[in-house]
């Protein structure tokens, strides 16, 4: 399978609404669709294919929809789909299962007859498409869990969550190497968190437990980057692991953790300093304020990334359009290669 891209949007017009039901039949699967709103209907549908498994992002007017076990025979994919519902509400019927959704998730399969209606306004939901042969779980077991609310808002509910908005937003943009990869990802994590909704998060692949940590770990990461004492051996102890663990987690990262702290940073550091309305406050309290406590440090790093001082940057996002873009932070010199450590007992984020 292709890591194709396809998207489209449609404003509203009289012929949306037909346009939005043979494109959710074609792509998505055969279904009915009905609503009060065909003359001014809304809609848009993006697709992306990550390999093993799909995304679909899907917003629309208030519609009714109804799966029966003729459009099942018509067209069944065989996926299970988890849907994050990221605004509005949907109710959700399913195997006997009743379940109101709003900024949380669901999950449905389409080898059985299903019910859904948007309440209220406009709904916009995630959807990840999974065959269910790739995903490492009892079928029995899973099936439990079909039209219930699942929280997305702590855990791996709400790490998967965060993945699933990244994918719809930055998914487009990405190479289709890059697109399987994140499949490979999104569906490790799905079983993890399905596992965890089982009570069982031990049930889940030993990779997809050890994926789903270190997204957990990148979150941790990027909730804390004002933190000066986040270090390699501070993220271990939070989660309750040794140093070794933890490094062998990242082993197949691209960056190692000191470099990802170090380049999430001044990352955000770099945004602060073009931002206008910060430009009354002085260079080493936007570096402080992401975790920098050496204005020293901070500027000798930001000039090895960027290749100009924080303030030369400040100056020229006063003079350069908005849309004109820097080259991203080089990889610091830790970074490792092929082989080798990737930190010495001491090391840390540089400050």
């Amino acid at each position: 399978m292709g890591s194709l891209v396809e998207s489209e949007a449609v404003g509203a017009r009289e012929d949306t609404f037909a346009w939005f039901c043979q494109t959710v039949d074609n792509e998505v699967m055969p279904v009915m669709l009905s609503t009060r709103h065909a003359a001014d209907f809304r809609a848009s549908v993006t697709d992306l294919d990550l390999g093993v498994v799909r995304l679909s992002a899907l917003a629309c007017s208030p519609v009714v929809s109804r799966r029966t076990s003729v459009h099942v025979r018509r067209g069944d994919p065989e996926h299970l789909q988890l849907a994050l519902v990221t605004q509005g509400a949907v109710r959700i019927s399913q195997r006997g299962n009743d379940a109101v959704v709003a900024g949380g998730l669901v999950l449905t399969d389409t080898s059985r007859p299903s019910e859904g209606e948007c309440i209220g306004g406009q709904v916009e939901s995630v959807v990840l498409q999974i065959p269910r042969q790739a995903l490492a779980l009892g079928p029995d077991r899973v099936d439990r869990l079909l039209a219930r609310g699942l929280a997305a808002d702590a855990g791996a509910g709400a790490i998967f969550a965060d993945f699933l908005r990244t994918l719809r937003a930055r998914g487009p943009h990405c190479r289709p190497e890059e697109l399987r990869a994140m499949g490979a990802i999104a569906l490790d994590l799905a079983a993890v968190f399905l596992a965890q909704q089982l009570g069982d998060p031990s049930e889940a692949p030993a990779e997809a437990r050890a994926r789903e940590t270190v997204q957990r770990i990148h979150r941790f990461i990027e909730n804390n980057l004002g933190d000066p004492g986040l270090t390699p051996q501070a993220i271990a102890d939070r989660h309750n692991m040794s140093l070794r663990r933890l490094y062998t987690l990242f082993d197949d990262q691209p960056l190692t953790i000191s470099a990802r702290i170090r380049q999430s940073r001044l990352e955000r550091a770099h945004a602060d300093l073009a931002r206008g309305e910060l430009s009354g406050q002085p260079v080493q309290a936007i570096a402080a304020r992401w975790g920098f406590a050496s204005a020293t440090g901070f500027s000798r790093a930001f000039r090895e990334a960027y290749g100009i001082t924080p303030t030369e940057h400040r100056a020229s996002s006063r003079t350069t359009p908005r849309h004109a873009e820097h080259r991203n932070p080089a990889r610091p010199a830790h970074h490792r290669g092929p082989r080798g450590p990737k930190f010495t007992a001491g090391d840390t984020a540089p400050a």
